[in-house]
Protein backbone atom coordinates (compact mmCIF):
# COMPACT_ATOMS: atom_id res chain seq x y z
CA UNK A 1 0.00 0.00 0.00
CA UNK A 2 1.49 3.02 -1.13
CA UNK A 3 1.36 6.59 0.82
CA UNK A 4 -1.02 9.22 0.59
CA UNK A 5 1.01 12.21 0.49
CA UNK A 6 -1.19 15.34 0.35
CA UNK A 7 1.95 17.69 -0.33
CA UNK A 8 4.99 16.92 -1.34
CA UNK A 9 7.92 19.44 -0.44
CA UNK A 10 10.05 21.69 -2.25
CA UNK A 11 12.21 23.83 -0.55
CA UNK A 12 14.07 26.93 -0.97
CA UNK A 13 18.14 26.93 -1.40
CA UNK A 14 20.28 29.52 -0.47
CA UNK A 15 23.55 30.01 -2.01
CA UNK A 16 26.19 30.12 1.06
CA UNK A 17 28.78 31.91 -1.79
CA UNK A 18 28.97 32.36 -5.86
CA UNK A 19 31.92 32.82 -7.56
CA UNK A 20 32.59 32.37 -11.08
CA UNK A 21 35.40 30.65 -12.59
CA UNK A 22 35.29 30.59 -16.26
CA UNK A 23 33.06 31.31 -19.34
CA UNK A 24 32.27 27.49 -21.54
CA UNK A 25 31.93 28.49 -25.59
CA UNK A 26 28.32 28.05 -24.96
CA UNK A 27 28.03 31.63 -23.09
CA UNK A 28 27.75 29.30 -19.64
CA UNK A 29 29.26 30.64 -16.98
CA UNK A 30 31.12 28.18 -14.83
CA UNK A 31 30.97 28.70 -11.05
CA UNK A 32 31.55 27.15 -7.58
CA UNK A 33 29.03 27.60 -5.07
CA UNK A 34 27.54 25.45 -2.03
CA UNK A 35 23.90 25.43 -1.64
CA UNK A 36 22.14 24.66 1.45
CA UNK A 37 18.47 24.02 1.90
CA UNK A 38 16.02 25.84 4.24
CA UNK A 39 12.86 25.00 6.11
CA UNK A 40 10.85 27.13 3.78
CA UNK A 41 8.95 25.18 0.83
CA UNK A 42 6.38 25.08 -1.89
CA UNK A 43 3.92 22.43 -1.78
CA UNK A 44 2.72 20.31 -4.27
CA UNK A 45 -0.39 17.34 -5.33
CA UNK A 46 -0.25 15.33 -7.79
CA UNK A 47 -3.60 13.76 -9.42
CA UNK A 48 -2.75 10.88 -11.57
CA UNK A 49 -4.51 10.90 -14.51
CA UNK A 50 -4.83 7.96 -17.31
CA UNK A 51 -5.24 10.16 -20.26
CA UNK A 52 -1.86 11.43 -20.43
CA UNK A 53 -2.72 14.54 -20.42
CA UNK A 54 -0.73 17.04 -18.14
CA UNK A 55 -2.43 19.90 -16.31
CA UNK A 56 -1.78 22.79 -13.72
CA UNK A 57 -4.61 23.34 -11.87
CA UNK A 58 -3.29 26.35 -10.00
CA UNK A 59 -3.15 29.47 -11.42
CA UNK A 60 -0.18 31.34 -10.56
CA UNK A 61 0.05 34.97 -11.74
CA UNK A 62 3.16 35.84 -13.88
CA UNK A 63 4.25 31.90 -14.69
CA UNK A 64 1.88 30.55 -17.55
CA UNK A 65 1.01 26.92 -17.18
CA UNK A 66 3.30 26.05 -20.11
CA UNK A 67 6.37 28.00 -19.30
CA UNK A 68 6.11 26.13 -15.66
CA UNK A 69 9.28 24.13 -14.81
CA UNK A 70 6.68 21.85 -13.04
CA UNK A 71 4.88 21.25 -16.28
CA UNK A 72 8.01 21.52 -18.49
CA UNK A 73 9.53 18.87 -15.94
CA UNK A 74 6.13 16.66 -15.75
CA UNK A 75 6.47 16.29 -19.52
CA UNK A 76 10.00 15.70 -19.96
CA UNK A 77 10.04 12.82 -17.69
CA UNK A 78 6.52 11.49 -19.66
CA UNK A 79 8.58 11.86 -23.35
CA UNK A 80 11.74 10.46 -21.74
CA UNK A 81 10.18 7.36 -19.56
CA UNK A 82 7.28 6.29 -22.81
CA UNK A 83 4.57 6.41 -19.54
CA UNK A 84 1.43 6.85 -20.97
CA UNK A 85 -0.25 8.34 -17.41
CA UNK A 86 -0.80 12.21 -17.23
CA UNK A 87 -1.28 14.02 -14.07
CA UNK A 88 -2.85 17.20 -12.91
CA UNK A 89 -0.75 19.32 -10.78
CA UNK A 90 -1.35 22.09 -8.07
CA UNK A 91 0.99 24.42 -6.50
CA UNK A 92 1.19 26.04 -3.31
CA UNK A 93 3.65 28.45 -3.61
CA UNK A 94 5.28 30.18 -0.55
CA UNK A 95 8.54 30.82 -1.83
CA UNK A 96 8.49 34.53 -3.90
CA UNK A 97 9.39 34.07 -7.44
CA UNK A 98 12.98 36.16 -8.93
CA UNK A 99 14.26 36.14 -5.19
CA UNK A 100 17.32 33.86 -6.07
CA UNK A 101 15.94 31.27 -3.63
CA UNK A 102 15.43 28.41 -6.41
CA UNK A 103 11.80 27.96 -6.10
CA UNK A 104 11.15 27.07 -9.70
CA UNK A 105 14.09 24.88 -10.16
CA UNK A 106 12.83 23.03 -6.50
CA UNK A 107 9.19 22.26 -7.96
CA UNK A 108 10.94 21.17 -10.92
CA UNK A 109 12.87 19.04 -8.86
CA UNK A 110 9.94 17.71 -6.88
CA UNK A 111 7.90 16.87 -9.71
CA UNK A 112 10.21 14.43 -11.38
CA UNK A 113 11.00 12.66 -8.28
CA UNK A 114 7.17 12.44 -7.34
CA UNK A 115 5.92 11.22 -10.40
CA UNK A 116 9.10 8.95 -10.87
CA UNK A 117 7.17 7.12 -7.85
CA UNK A 118 3.59 7.64 -8.53
CA UNK A 119 4.15 7.02 -12.26
CA UNK A 120 6.52 3.43 -11.17
CA UNK A 121 9.01 4.82 -13.43
CA UNK A 122 12.12 3.15 -11.26
CA UNK A 123 14.74 5.78 -12.10
CA UNK A 124 17.82 6.75 -9.76
CA UNK A 125 18.50 9.96 -8.58
CA UNK A 126 21.22 10.11 -11.59
CA UNK A 127 18.95 9.48 -14.19
CA UNK A 128 16.79 12.40 -12.72
CA UNK A 129 19.18 15.08 -12.37
CA UNK A 130 20.51 14.43 -16.10
CA UNK A 131 17.04 15.56 -16.78
CA UNK A 132 16.76 18.48 -14.34
CA UNK A 133 19.75 19.79 -15.72
CA UNK A 134 17.91 20.46 -18.73
CA UNK A 135 15.22 22.27 -16.91
CA UNK A 136 17.69 24.25 -15.21
CA UNK A 137 21.43 24.58 -13.63
CA UNK A 138 20.09 24.07 -9.83
CA UNK A 139 17.31 21.64 -10.20
CA UNK A 140 20.01 18.86 -10.11
CA UNK A 141 20.88 19.46 -6.75
CA UNK A 142 17.34 19.50 -5.31
CA UNK A 143 16.93 16.09 -7.28
CA UNK A 144 19.70 14.84 -4.86
CA UNK A 145 18.49 16.66 -1.86
CA UNK A 146 21.52 16.66 0.15
CA UNK A 147 23.49 20.07 0.74
CA UNK A 148 26.23 20.36 -1.71
CA UNK A 149 29.39 21.81 -3.12
CA UNK A 150 28.73 22.67 -6.74
CA UNK A 151 30.90 23.20 -9.51
CA UNK A 152 30.59 23.41 -13.57
CA UNK A 153 27.30 25.28 -14.35
CA UNK A 154 26.38 23.78 -11.03
CA UNK A 155 25.46 20.63 -12.25
CA UNK A 156 28.44 18.75 -10.48
CA UNK A 157 27.77 17.86 -6.65
CA UNK A 158 29.87 16.67 -3.85
CA UNK A 159 27.63 16.60 -0.22
CA UNK A 160 28.58 19.21 2.57
CA UNK A 161 28.27 18.77 6.03
CA UNK A 162 27.44 22.33 7.26
CA UNK A 163 25.97 24.16 10.21
CA UNK A 164 22.60 24.57 10.30
CA UNK A 165 21.97 28.10 11.59
CA UNK A 166 19.00 30.18 11.51
CA UNK A 167 18.52 32.71 8.62
CA UNK A 168 16.72 35.92 8.15
CA UNK A 169 15.88 36.36 4.98
CA UNK A 170 15.27 39.46 3.23
CA UNK A 171 13.17 39.82 -0.31
CA UNK A 172 13.38 43.39 -1.47
CA UNK A 173 10.94 44.06 -3.77
CA UNK A 174 12.67 44.01 -6.99
CA UNK A 175 13.11 41.63 -9.93
CA UNK A 176 16.73 40.93 -10.49
CA UNK A 177 17.21 40.05 -14.14
CA UNK A 178 20.17 37.38 -14.11
CA UNK A 179 20.69 37.66 -18.02
CA UNK A 180 21.78 41.25 -16.79
CA UNK A 181 23.84 40.77 -14.26
CA UNK A 182 25.64 37.63 -15.66
CA UNK A 183 25.77 40.15 -19.58
CA UNK A 184 27.44 42.73 -16.89
CA UNK A 185 30.44 44.20 -18.20
CA UNK A 186 31.96 44.57 -15.15
CA UNK A 187 31.06 41.12 -13.02
CA UNK A 188 33.80 39.30 -11.89
CA UNK A 189 34.41 36.22 -14.20
CA UNK A 190 37.73 34.47 -13.63
CA UNK A 191 37.53 33.85 -10.12
CA UNK A 192 40.55 31.88 -9.20
CA UNK A 193 39.26 27.90 -8.09
CA UNK A 194 38.93 27.59 -4.31
CA UNK A 195 39.08 24.21 -2.02
CA UNK A 196 36.08 23.54 0.45
CA UNK A 197 38.33 24.41 3.29
CA UNK A 198 37.95 28.10 2.00
CA UNK A 199 34.21 28.00 2.42
CA UNK A 200 34.63 26.95 6.03
CA UNK A 201 37.32 29.05 6.68
CA UNK A 202 35.22 32.16 5.03
CA UNK A 203 37.10 32.91 2.08
CA UNK A 204 34.14 33.35 -0.03
CA UNK A 205 32.21 36.16 -1.38
CA UNK A 206 29.35 36.32 -3.62
CA UNK A 207 30.81 37.92 -6.65
CA UNK A 208 27.41 39.03 -8.65
CA UNK A 209 26.09 41.13 -5.66
CA UNK A 210 28.55 44.42 -6.56
CA UNK A 211 26.70 44.43 -9.54
CA UNK A 212 23.29 44.26 -8.53
CA UNK A 213 23.92 46.24 -5.38
CA UNK A 214 24.67 49.01 -8.02
CA UNK A 215 21.67 47.66 -10.79
CA UNK A 216 18.96 47.45 -7.74
CA UNK A 217 19.42 50.11 -5.05
CA UNK A 218 16.92 47.94 -3.04
CA UNK A 219 19.18 45.37 -2.74
CA UNK A 220 22.20 47.34 -1.77
CA UNK A 221 20.08 48.98 0.98
CA UNK A 222 18.49 45.55 2.18
CA UNK A 223 22.10 44.57 2.71
CA UNK A 224 23.24 47.57 4.51
CA UNK A 225 20.52 47.23 6.66
CA UNK A 226 21.22 43.87 7.71
CA UNK A 227 24.92 44.40 8.08
CA UNK A 228 24.01 46.31 11.54
CA UNK A 229 23.03 42.87 13.18
CA UNK A 230 25.04 40.03 10.75
CA UNK A 231 27.48 39.60 7.97
CA UNK A 232 24.87 39.60 5.02
CA UNK A 233 25.27 38.06 1.67
CA UNK A 234 23.17 37.87 -1.53
CA UNK A 235 22.06 34.56 -2.39
CA UNK A 236 22.67 33.57 -5.73
CA UNK A 237 22.11 36.99 -8.32
CA UNK A 238 19.54 38.10 -5.87
CA UNK A 239 16.99 39.86 -4.94
CA UNK A 240 17.24 37.99 -1.38
CA UNK A 241 19.53 38.95 1.21
CA UNK A 242 20.12 36.65 4.45
CA UNK A 243 22.05 36.57 7.13
CA UNK A 244 22.70 33.99 9.57
CA UNK A 245 22.03 33.89 13.96
CA UNK A 246 22.56 30.97 16.13
CA UNK A 247 19.20 30.92 17.48
CA UNK A 248 15.29 31.45 16.25
CA UNK A 249 15.20 33.97 19.22
CA UNK A 250 18.02 36.01 17.85
CA UNK A 251 16.65 36.06 14.45
CA UNK A 252 12.91 36.60 15.00
CA UNK A 253 14.28 39.84 17.38
CA UNK A 254 16.00 41.67 13.94
CA UNK A 255 12.81 40.16 11.64
CA UNK A 256 10.43 42.34 13.87
CA UNK A 257 13.03 44.94 14.02
CA UNK A 258 13.09 44.90 10.17
CA UNK A 259 9.04 44.86 9.80
CA UNK A 260 8.87 47.81 11.99
CA UNK A 261 11.41 49.83 9.92
CA UNK A 262 10.49 48.69 6.43
CA UNK A 263 7.06 49.08 4.30
CA UNK A 264 4.73 46.13 3.84
CA UNK A 265 6.11 45.84 0.02
CA UNK A 266 9.36 44.28 1.71
CA UNK A 267 9.39 40.84 2.61
CA UNK A 268 11.38 38.88 5.77
CA UNK A 269 11.21 35.48 6.86
CA UNK A 270 13.18 33.30 9.77
CA UNK A 271 14.16 30.17 8.18
CA UNK A 272 16.17 27.01 9.52
CA UNK A 273 19.46 25.36 7.15
CA UNK A 274 19.07 21.94 6.41
CA UNK A 275 21.42 19.95 4.87
CA UNK A 276 19.10 17.37 3.64
CA UNK A 277 15.57 17.86 1.70
CA UNK A 278 12.44 16.94 3.10
CA UNK A 279 11.78 15.75 -0.41
CA UNK A 280 13.62 12.77 0.74
CA UNK A 281 11.60 12.05 3.60
CA UNK A 282 8.48 12.35 1.59
CA UNK A 283 10.10 9.48 -1.06
CA UNK A 284 11.19 7.30 1.61
CA UNK A 285 7.97 7.98 2.97
CA UNK A 286 5.93 6.88 -0.35
CA UNK A 287 7.95 3.81 -0.86
CA UNK A 288 7.53 2.19 2.53
CA UNK A 289 3.94 3.35 2.71
CA UNK A 290 3.71 5.73 5.39
CA UNK A 291 1.36 8.52 5.08
CA UNK A 292 2.75 12.25 4.73
CA UNK A 293 0.22 14.78 4.93
CA UNK A 294 2.21 17.91 5.43
CA UNK A 295 5.78 18.91 5.55
CA UNK A 296 7.77 21.98 6.45
CA UNK A 297 6.30 25.47 5.55
CA UNK A 298 9.14 28.05 7.09
CA UNK A 299 7.90 31.14 9.21
CA UNK A 300 7.80 34.97 7.97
Amino acid sequence: MHAVIQNWPAPAKINLFLHITGRREDGYHLLQTAFQFLDFCDQLQFQIREDGQIRRLTDIPAIPAESDLCVRAARLLQQVSGVSRGVDIEVLKRIPTGGGLGGGSSDAATTLQALNSLWQIGFDSDRLAELGVQLGADVPVFVHGLAAWAEGVGEILQPLELEQPWYLLILPPVHVSTAEVFNAPDLTRMCPAIKIRDLAEGRTSNVCEPVVRKLYPPVDQALRWLTRYTEARMTGTGACVFGRFNSKTEADAVCSKFEQTMPPSWQAYVCKGMNRSPLLDAINSYRSGGNIIASPTGRG
